[in-house]
């Protein structure tokens, strides 16, 4: 039986998601756009050591207050566009997950960790232009908060959840 892949994102606070999930439907291509807006920890974990991985997270968000972010400015993907945030927190924790799962890790989850939210891919290099040169326009930074973590299965399609880490002090 061959096991789904896993995929680790952070969770956003809820006003900040319905904003980038908003932006996202907006200026996605509609065919291609079967997830939520998302910013994507590691693409790829091994299923078949999902107790493992559930543990490690657990342990690490339990005691762990929400974190605070700033949506810093945008980047030009070349066919999309995405926000770039300032996370020195998350990048920290994310570093450490990535020692302890080295082993695990594909090479483009050994790179060190560039915190951004999509909203636009897989578009023509001037659709993209476009897109990016009107935010930019409109661009001032604001604050978003991590609020957990969210572990998903990799199914080939849409990602199904299989569990959610919040961070101290979250309502789940």
């Amino acid at each position: 039986m061959v096991v789904s892949p896993l995929i680790l994102t952070l969770q956003l606070e809820p006003a900040a998601q319905a904003r980038f999930d908003a932006e996202r439907r907006a200026h996605f291509p509609p065919e291609r756009n079967h997830l939520a807006a998302h910013l994507t920890l590691f693409h790829h974990l091994p299923g078949e050591a999902i107790g493992a991985i559930g543990d490690r997270l657990q342990a690490v968000c339990v005691d762990r207050p929400c974190l605070a972010m700033e949506v810093q400015g945008l980047w030009m993907m070349g066919r999309g566009v995405a926000y770039r945030l300032c996370a020195p927190d998350l990048v920290d924790m994310r570093a450490g997950l990535a020692e302890a799962w080295w082993e695990w890790l594909t090479p483009q989850d050994r790179q060190p960790l560039r915190p951004h939210i999509t909203i636009q891919n897989k578009v023509g290099a001037a659709e993209a232009r476009a897109l990016h040169g009107q935010m930019q326009a409109a661009f001032a930074p604001f604050g978003v908060q991590g609020i957990g973590l969210l572990l998903w299965h990799y199914r080939g399609g849409p990602w199904e959840l299989a569990a959610a880490y919040p961070f101290r002090g979250t309502q789940a």
